[in-house]
């Protein structure tokens, strides 16, 4: 394996696009000069020149990164160039589609510097050092959720990107979707009065997974793929869902996976969560049989400020309760629902403090990077952390049965006991370590 990469330099340099953008103004202005643009490179009635495309690498390509993969494909102002993925036959597969090159080794697609930003759709343990070594390579990311498997790895990426200052996308895409953010606007508008209590339920976790050693099937390198996740023998069952999103060494389970979309909900509704100290507790249980080991059955009751939260299994909602009535926000729109069903449809005139407007995720992401404002992204990072840390103070009061308290301001845990400590960074398996950049 090659040693990691650690990419710290500034993205001062002049980028692709600036280089394209000044080839074409010179062509343009000297007739005779020797420069060749080819008819791809000028772009048609349909397709922008080069020089206004953003070229994008997907990192992690099975079927929620083929998925992105589409979404990115159908923007005029995208070109897909380049894939990576630990199984052979994936990448050789979508870099036919795209006609772009494969890379088995995604620290060699970041090493292009003809790509202005990649999707990171890999396995959960993988999402955040890939991001900020992204970032580090001066490159945009629409990463997917959940974001990280520690707490500290979410406040890394955030400071990391922010440094940097490239566009982070998050793969919450509901906030792509009008009902969504009618739900979520009308909330902030007060619609429904002050906030009294929220009732957040998202899908549960399970228990089972074949433990018994298999061989490692041909074409996957398994050894990338474990990456920084502590090394273990292949199963059936730990590579693909549920286990890829079920096994606490490679992820928390449901708690994020899933809980990131409804928790993003939250957040998007209103600013609860920055409202005062995040008290944490509850119950849940975790496997002691077979190869899924994450917390499932989970009874969550969080405090925020001086809102009470409820986070259980269920569907995929986030139910707002205010003192003149409620909105309840589902991915499904006829799952949508509120105490006065107009405030779903009604009209509602331009505001200054508004959310971002997207109808479509990926669109959303493209112009963000072209417009080179990570403020345009709908699914931004700083919000991205709110609701992830989330996940992972529930994740640490049912490990430890304790009540966890979070100070959202400093970012850092009130008076916590050694085992809740323990458990805001995960060690990684050598050689890798998360690249900050710091000393």
């Amino acid at each position: 394996m090659k040693s990691q990469k650690v990419l710290t330099k500034q993205n001062t340099s002049p980028t692709r696009r600036d280089f394209l953008k000044a080839s074409t103004a010179i062509t343009a202005a000297t007739v005779a000069a020797p420069y060749v643009i080819t008819s791809t490179a000028l772009g048609d009635t349909n397709t922008p020149p080069a020089s206004d495309r953003i070229t994008v690498g997907h990192i992690g390509v099975g079927g929620r990164g083929r998925g992105i993969l589409n979404g990115i494909r159908s923007v005029p102002d995208a070109q897909s160039v380049a894939v990576s993925d630990c199984y052979r036959d994936r990448r050789d597969m979508i870099a036919k589609v795209i006609g772009g090159e494969s890379y088995q080794d995604f620290r060699d697609l970041l090493a292009r510097d003809d790509i202005d930003a990649v999707v990171v759709a890999t396995p959960d343990h993988w999402h955040v050092p890939i991001a900020i070594m992204a970032a580090q390579a001066g490159k945009s990311a629409y990463v997917e959720k959940p974001l990280g498997l520690s707490i500290d790895q979410v406040l890394a990426c955030q400071k990391v990107f922010n440094e940097q200052g490239v566009v982070f996308q998050y793969g919450t895409q509901q906030r792509s979707l009008a009902h969504c953010r009618q739900g979520c606007e009308q909330v902030r508008r007060g619609a429904i009065g002050k906030i009294q209590s929220i009732e957040v339920v998202c899908p549960n976790g399970g228990a089972g997974g074949i433990t018994e050693e298999s061989d490692v099937p041909d074409g996957l390198d398994y050894e990338m793929w474990i990456g920084p996740a502590p090394m273990t023998s292949y199963t059936v069952d730990r590579c693909k869902p549920p286990g890829s999103y079920w096994i606490y060494d490679q992820s928390i389970g449901y708690l994020a996976g899933w809980g990131a979309h409804p928790l993003d909900i939250m957040v998007w509704g209103c600013d609860a969560d920055l409202s005062g100290p995040i008290v944490v507790e509850g119950t849940g249980e975790i496997p002691s049989d077979g190869l899924y080991d994450c917390v499932y059955n989970w009874d969550m009751k969080i405090q925020l400020g001086d809102i009470p939260v409820t986070f259980r299994p269920g569907a995929d909602s986030t139910k707002f309760i205010g003192e003149d009535g409620w909105i309840d926000v589902a991915r499904a729109k006829d799952r949508n629902a509120a105490s006065d069903p107009g405030l779903l449809t009604q009209s509602l005139a331009p505001e200054q403090n508004q959310l971002v407007v997207s109808n479509h995720h990926q669109a959303n992401f493209i112009q963000a990077v072209k417009n080179d404002d990570p403020n345009a992204a709908v699914s931004n990072l700083n919000d991205a952390v709110r609701s992830d840390i989330i996940s992972h103070l529930c994740d640490i009061a049912v490990r430890t049965g304790e009540k966890i308290t979070w100070d959202p301001k400093a970012q850092k845990l009130v008076n916590p006991s050694q085992r809740a400590a323990a458990m805001l960074s995960r060690a990684m398996r050598g050689p890798w370590t998360l690249p900050t950049g710091d000393a």
